[in-house]
């Protein structure tokens, strides 16, 4: 299965507590639920368009208990997201979650070395195992080379403190963006997908006169 990482994110690249108020005050944190109020029916169709594609869920612990404890309350067979999200296998890495706490069914804990674990998984049929927040373990699957694919709604909003997509020291890559589906949608929200091509290592230039012509000259 591809991996894809499917986040929403501020114009300073926080993560952190999009949905609500108490969903994430770790740190400290109380800014959360800054999406809500840019939330549309766009945002709410690239959201869709995002599960569509989904055969299987991995989550930190943190996400997997927020998203656990709302989304089997929804029960509507119209919504898209909640018939995923209870019905596909869903796969949480933590070392000390029990069998018994992760009851969203169908769940499977993964206890061993998270990289070893995805790699595993990646190799199982299938179209998508997706991440949806998990901020930690995005972190990880980041430095592993295991992503391949990012997948981000940036919200016109600066945030200022929290969680960050890319933290300071995260390892350096260079990116793609796939056109086909990376637009500015109604609002100024941002839908970007953007396929890792490089991993430890960014490439640079400068801009230097030629013949009286500035000119970028790569290295």
């Amino acid at each position: 299965m591809l991996l894809s990482v499917n986040i929403f994110v501020s114009l300073d690249g926080v993560m952190q507590g999009p949905g609500n108020p108490d969903e994430d005050r770790s740190g400290g944190f109380d800014r959360g639920g800054w999406l809500v109020p840019h939330a549309s029916t766009h945002t709410n169709e690239v959201v869709e368009s995002w599960f569509r594609a989904a055969d299987a869920f991995l989550f930190g612990r943190t996400s997997f208990g927020l998203l656990g404890g709302y989304w089997p309350k929804v029960t509507d067979p119209d919504n898209l997201i909640a018939t995923k999200l209870n019905t596909l296998p869903k796969y949480v890495v933590s070392s000390t979650l029990t069998d018994g706490e992760a009851d969203w069914n169908p769940t499977t804990v993964l206890r061993g070395a998270p990289a070893d674990e995805v790699r595993r998984l990646k190799e199982l049929p299938g179209k998508e195992l997706q991440v949806h927040g998990s901020w930690k373990l995005v972190q990880t699957l980041h430095q592993a080379g295991l992503v391949d694919v990012y997948r981000l709604l940036q919200f016109p909003v600066v945030v200022g403190t929290g969680k960050r997509l890319f933290p300071d020291r995260s390892t350096p890559a260079t990116f793609a963006t796939v056109e086909e589906s990376s637009r500015v949608l109604p609002g100024g929200v941002v839908s970007l997908t953007l396929n890792p091509t490089s991993l430890g290592a960014i490439s640079g230039g400068a801009y230097a006169v030629d013949e009286g012509r500035s000119t970028p000259v790569l290295d």
